[in-house]
């Protein structure tokens, strides 16, 4: 009877098994905001790529591949839009950590007044992408000219977010080194509590350096994209645009992954 019931395709989810770990992960990843996004994200850079990779082997008479390349911008068009439309109530939970950090500071005050000027420039950029998405739909009146340019301003407001990145990771990287120097020195001289747990700390500090690197690799991908649309004429091509985007996107999508654990 069980053997019947294995080869039932109406049962088939039972090959699965009893528990579902990877899978009530997903589950879990895919119902955040920030894991939709990511995923949305692999799909809008990485097309790009695709599509260069389609136009560039096909032959300019090769009617049915290029196609196939206005199919995939076609699809990715509406991911970009989406993934905008996401980040409409953005300002939100920024204004929430703006409050957040004030109370819970970070552990330096260069640390804390980068944080605060990051999310200054968050403020300004998150209503101009808006406004500029809604110019570009024609939802609000503007002109193809000022749109552009808020467009243009929206992306330097964040050029200058990811720049300031730099700083803070920089100055947290100082932080963690710090750390463990004394926590290393403490170690070797015999002055550790009998209430802590060295080993513990150590973890703790690797899995922060782990994280580090991670927003690292997510802000150097950031970095040339940000500079790319300050400027109206840009400064890469669009595949460019999909390679450092896809760069990006992989890390994010595994910090996200991670943060669902």
């Amino acid at each position: 009877m069980s053997s019947k019931e294995a080869l039932n395709p109406l049962a088939v989810a039972k090959l699965l098994g009893p528990s579902t770990p990877t899978l009530d992960h997903l589950i879990r990843f895919l119902n955040t905001v920030r894991g939709t996004d990511k995923v949305l994200m692999f799909i809008q850079y990485w097309s790009k790529v695709l599509i260069w990779f389609v136009q560039r082997r096909a032959p300019p008479q090769v009617k049915g591949a290029l196609g196939v390349a206005a199919r995939i911008q076609n699809f990715a068009g509406p991911v970009s839009d989406f993934r905008i439309l996401l980040r409409y109530y953005g300002l939100l939970p920024m204004v929430q950590y703006m409050n957040y950090i004030e109370y819970n500071p970070p552990a330096t005050s260069l640390a804390l007044n980068i944080e605060r000027v990051q999310n200054w420039c968050n403020i300004l950029y998150y209503p101009l992408e808006h406004i500029y998405w809604l110019g570009a739909h024609q939802v609000l009146p503007i002109s193809e000219e000022k749109t552009n340019k808020i467009g243009v301003w929206s992306c330097r407001f964040w050029a200058a977010y990811v720049v300031l990145e730099f700083g803070r990771l920089a100055e947290q990287y100082r932080g963690l080194r710090d750390r463990e120097t004394r926590l290393l020195k403490r170690i070797k001289a015999g002055d550790i509590e009998m209430d802590e747990d060295p080993e513990a700390e150590m973890a703790s500090i690797r899995a922060e350096r782990s994280s580090l690197f991670v927003n690292t690799m997510i802000n150097s991908g950031y970095f040339p994209l940000t500079l790319h649309w300050s400027f109206e004429a840009g400064l890469i091509s669009d595949v460019m645009v999909g390679l450092c985007g896809g760069f990006a996107s992989i890390f994010q999508i595994y910090a996200a992954w991670k943060a669902t654990a």
